[in-house]
This record gives structure tokens, C-alpha cells and sequence, in this order.
């Protein structure tokens, strides 16, 4: 299969296969969280403010008291490398005209440069992610396979989107061969690693707030 055979496949039946899949996976997954069933709670609710499911969700999303001190490289990285790829997502301008094609829906894209940068200051954040994982010992210790699938799969869209766009290394078909490939991977993969948690978080967030705020307990 040569470079432009496989782009042909990877914008056909590729991409279709994926998205199947993709499809198929998330529905498996959130009716196996939500066929599990939970047993009525029969106590009385004790109401205290800011204790709630809503209240958790806009908790979460500063670290801890005292934690963006200790573990600083994971809170601000995960944080760059989060918002960097939603935006190189959501705002470059090749993927909001696809967005267009599939939905019909549309926005104003960024300038170039600045998903330029945008792109650069994700990878690097996700980069340093990764040596801090591998030189902690702690986190070491707790990482799988799991946890670096997840990383590799959400690393090599980003990166082989900007080296299609910079035209390096390789031909431009082969570099956007890749990258479709590489995404389409991403979303075969996604209902069933770790990165499952974009659909997630903000459902099992709110549950365990709600279910302590029940309590009294803000989380």
C-alpha cells in the first residue's frame, strides 16, 4: 500500500470503521456504568452548603488546597496539555471545515500562528507529563500499560498533525495519511483505555458529589 492508497483508505472506509466503533464503544461503556444500578438511599439528607453534585463539579476544576504547590508539573501540565488539545481540535480551521462537512455546523477558526503555538506549547506540556511520570518514583510506581496507551494515542494526533502542516520529515500525503490514521486510532481506542474519562468525568464527578453532599460532606 502506497502513501496515496493509504490515504484514500483512511478518508473511506478507515474512517467509517472508526467511527463505528468509536460509536459502538461509548454506548457499551456508559450502559455498562449506568445498567449497574445504585441501592436507594434511605437516609435522610443532611443540607449543608456547598455540598452537592453542582458544587463538586466547579470544585474540581482547581486542584486541591496546597497541591498545585506539591505537584505542580501534574495540575499546570494537565492543564495546558487539556486546553491545547481541545483548541488545536475544535479551533483549526481543516478541522472545523470537516466538522462542517459532518454536522453542518461551523465557527470562526484561529490565525495559524496561533494554533501554531498553541500546538508546540501542548506537546511540550504533554512531554514534560510523560518525564515526570517516569522519574517519580510514586507515579512510576502506579503507571501501567494503560496509562502510557493513553498517552502515546492522545501524543501522536497532535504530533503528526503539526508535521503534516509544517511539511516535515515526510511527504505531505504520507504525514496526513498518518495523521488520519493516527486519530482514527485515537477513537477505536478511546471507549476502552483511560481516555474514556472525556465522557465520564463530569457524570461520576457530580455522582460522588451528590452522593457525599446527601451527607453533609462537600467534596
Amino acid at each position: 500500500m502506497n502513501e496515496f492508497q493509504l490515504l484514500a483508505f483512511a478518508r473511506g472506509i478507515g474512517f467509517q470503521i472508526a467511527v463505528a466503533i468509536f460509536l459502538m464503544g461509548m454506548m457499551l461503556r456508559l450502559t455498562e456504568i449506568y445498567s449497574l444500578g445504585r441501592k436507594p438511599n434511605l437516609a435522610e439528607p443532611r443540607l449543608v452548603s456547598g455540598a452537592s453534585g453542582w458544587h463538586t463539579l466547579y470544585r474540581r476544576f482547581a486542584p486541591p488546597p496546597g497541591m498545585l504547590q506539591t505537584a505542580y508539573i501534574t495540575y499546570i501540565g494537565g492543564y495546558v496539555f487539556h486546553i491545547g488539545f481541545m483548541m488545536v481540535f475544535l479551533l483549526f480551521a481543516q478541522h472545523i471545515k470537516m466538522i462542517q462537512e459532518l454536522t453542518g455546523l461551523s465557527w470562526p477558526p484561529l490565525p495559524a500562528p496561533i494554533i501554531d503555538f498553541i500546538t508546540v506549547v501542548t506537546l511540550v506540556a504533554m512531554l514534560v507529563v510523560l518525564v515526570d511520570r517516569v522519574r517519580a518514583p510514586v507515579k512510576r510506581f502506579l503507571s501501567g500499560f494503560g496509562d502510557y496507551l493513553a498517552w502515546t494515542i492522545t501524543f501522536l494526533p497532535v504530533l503528526t498533525g503539526y508535521l503534516a502542516v509544517k511539511h516535515l520529515f515526510l511527504s505531505y500525503t504520507t504525514l496526513l495519511a498518518l495523521h488520519i490514521v493516527s486519530v482514527e486510532i485515537f477513537l477505536v481506542l478511546l471507549p476502552f483505555t483511560k481516555i474514556a474519562h472525556t465522557a465520564t468525568v463530569w457524570p461520576s464527578r457530580w455522582f460522588n458529589g451528590n452522593t457525599n453532599g446527601r451527607k453533609g460532606v462537600p467534596v
